[in-house]
């Protein structure tokens, strides 16, 4: 399976693809991301036997990463090794009859970036491999917010900080429409980099913010919900109005008729009350005409 992967990344080595880009003629990039496994390949155009002999791998001209002589190498007992790359660092010791130097580092880390030498010190004439390698931190999740919202659009805004491998930010629709955008800011610091990318939408819709990093194939995103509340046109304005005056109309009328049907019952009451009040005082004067009479 190591075999494999050896000749998948010599492959993509030569073909000019991200993990092992042709820099320049004698300089190799590899590319991964931290935390994964990173070949740096180094092997003779002859395919000679190097079972028995010397090749030495450097990083940035002083830092041993991996020795081997004659069959001792770091991992067998040989003293030397950085302890940046102590128990990180392998071989394959099965190529090594066809020519093949190459490392595999494990586990990698940013600080394992740098200019990689694969020396032969002992050949004749002498050879020295150049490899580039380039560990990228995996962008964090997008950072994304409304800034500012009226009822006929909404300004969004996406970022992305502290990114070792600077990040493509891009805006999207729910349908996954790519949608124009400001200009992106973009700020470096040591290495690191933050984006900003701003939006201003005009529809209510889910949008999302893609942070990609094409370098390691790395994607990810965030998404925000949007409403906009937009203007009301002058034709639902006045069917809005109609309803609300027939409404208010309505409401006028029930309380006028109210009115109108406790003033009937306050009226009706009074002359009921009226009328009793004028029998009892024709019945009062009855008798005091009565009497008198009975005297007589």
């Amino acid at each position: 399976m190591e075999l494999h992967l050896l000749v998948c990344v010599f492959l993509l080595t030569w073909s000019g693809t991200t993990f092992g880009q042709q820099n320049r003629p004698d300089v190799f990039k590899v590319t991964v991301k931290e935390g994964s496994d990173a070949i740096l390949p180094c092997s003779l155009s002859s395919k000679e036997s190097i079972e028995f002999k010397l090749f030495d791998w450097r990083k940035d001209g002083q830092m041993e990463v991996f020795k081997h002589d004659a069959g001792a190498h770091y991992n067998n007992g040989l003293a030397g090794q950085n302890v940046q790359f102590r128990g990180r660092v392998s071989h394959f010791p099965d190529e090594l009859k066809s020519g093949n130097a190459s490392i595999i580092i494990r586990d990698t880390k940013v600080a394992d970036s740098g200019n990689y030498t694969c020396d032969f010190p002992r050949l004749q004439p002498r050879q020295i491999f150049h490899i580039k390698l380039l560990v990228v931190g995996a962008a964090t999740k997008p950072f994304v917010t409304s800034l500012k919202q009226t009822n006929d659009w909404t300004l969004l805004q996406c970022e992305v900080q502290g990114a070792f491998s600077k990040p493509k930010l891009r805006w999207q629709d729910s349908a996954g429409n790519n949608l124009p955008a400001e200009e992106p800011q973009l700020t470096e610091k040591g290495g690191k980099y933050d984006v900003i990318l701003q939006i201003t939408v005009t529809k209510t819709d889910n949008y999302r913010c893609v942070s990609t990093q094409e370098e390691i194939k790395h994607q990810i995103h965030a998404e925000i919900d949007v409403y906009i509340h937009g203007r009301t046109d002058e034709k639902s304005g006045s069917y809005t109005g109609w309803i609300v005056g027939l409404i208010v109309g309505l409401v006028v009328a029930a309380v006028l008729g109210a009115l109108l049907v406790l003033v009937v019952i306050v009226h009706v009451v009074l002359l009921k009350k009226g009328y009793r009040l004028k029998r009892n005082k024709d019945s009062s004067n009855t008798k005091a005409v009565e009497e008198p009479l009975k005297a007589l």
